[in-house]
Parts: C-alpha cells; sequence; structure tokens
C-alpha cells in the first residue's frame, strides 16, 4: 500500500510540475492572434542518407488555422484547420487529434496539446525545451515524440514518427500583422465550411 501512495505522489508532483512549466512557457510567448514567418524543414527518411530540405512561409491565425507555403524545392500550398486539410491534391478530413495538433503548437495552445499528449519541460532563463509524448492512440500510431524549443517565440519543431522518419523544423524571420493580407484571407476560406 505504501508502494501505491508513494507512486501516486510522484505522479501527481510530476503532473503538477509540468503544469507549471507549461505555464512559465506560455508566460514567456507572445499572445497574439496573426503570426507569420519564414520556415526552413528537413526531413530524414528512413531508405534515404540525406535529408529533404523545403523552405517556405507559414502563417497561423487562432481561429482559422495554418497556412503552409512551401517554395522551394516545389512550390506547394498546405491549409490545416480544426478537422480538413487541403493539398493540391484535394481535400482530407482529418481525425480532431491531427488536426489540432499543429495549430496548437504554432498558437502555443498547451492546453489544447496537454489534452493528447503528456508533456515534461527543461527550462533555461531565456529559452525553453518542450517533450510531447502522445496519450491518444491513433496519434501514439503515426508519432513517437515532438520536441518543441523557443524563447518568446517558438523557435523549432522536431516530429519522430513511430516508423523512424524525422522531420525538423525551425522558424525565423517571424511577425505578427495586425490582419490577414488578402491573399491570406482567401486561403483561409477555402477552409471554411
Amino acid at each position: 500500500m505504501k508502494t501505491l501512495s508513494v507512486l501516486l505522489l510522484w505522479l501527481f508532483t510530476a503532473a503538477a510540475q509540468a503544469n507549471d512549466a507549461l505555464a512559465d512557457i506560455k508566460s514567456r510567448l507572445v499572445p497574439t492572434a496573426i503570426v507569420q514567418g519564414h520556415f526552413r524543414q528537413e526531413k530524414q527518411l528512413k531508405f534515404l542518407s540525406k535529408p529533404l530540405i523545403s523552405e517556405g512561409e507559414f502563417t497561423f491565425q487562432q481561429q482559422r488555422g495554418v497556412i503552409w507555403k512551401t517554395v522551394s524545392p516545389v512550390e506547394s500550398v498546405l491549409l490545416i484547420g480544426e478537422n480538413r486539410l487541403i493539398t493540391s491534391q484535394g481535400e482530407q478530413a482529418l481525425p480532431a487529434s491531427f488536426g489540432r495538433v499543429f495549430p496548437a503548437m504554432l498558437g502555443g495552445d498547451f492546453a489544447e496539446l496537454s489534452a493528447d499528449f503528456s508533456a515534461s519541460a527543461e527550462m533555461q532563463p531565456d529559452s525553453w525545451r518542450l517533450t510531447l509524448l502522445p496519450k491518444d492512440p491513433l496519434l501514439g500510431k503515426a508519432i513517437a515524440a515532438i520536441y518543441l524549443a523557443g524563447d518568446s517565440e517558438l523557435r523549432s519543431v522536431e516530429i519522430r514518427e513511430t516508423g523512424g522518419n524525422v522531420s525538423r523544423i525551425g522558424f525565423d524571420r517571424i511577425s505578427r500583422p495586425a490582419q490577414l493580407s488578402p491573399e491570406q484571407a482567401a486561403e483561409f476560406a477555402r477552409l471554411s465550411p
């Protein structure tokens, strides 16, 4: 019985520390409805010796989702909403847990992330690193772990897939416009039901 009490106390303490760390990270992030910037992504596939590298621009809008516009090596646009994914090849329905992940990461919505992931954090005076492990069995089939790092901004995301592939995304040239451009608004309109 004593072992069970010690285990429960440890779990409660670990959960409280994770919640404190998430609150600390959220307080460091600059809150805003719109965030945009540049990304550089390296995707290491198990069967390739060199990573695939792409670069582009992203726009996150709190209520609408994410525009992920790759400009090199091949131009493409990916629109990610709460339950829809639109690419040049067409539209796909998304399971709720998948549709929430990317917008929650870019928007610093840790309450949303903690619904689907268990979290642990490493805090430094000027930086932080967050490890997310899937709780949702559907997510766990695709994602082994996600690592987020930043300062007052989200600066990098590393996604380790269960199959061994790894994606590393770095963000820079981040800005917070007061409103969307007409082009961005038109892209987000495609996500509306």
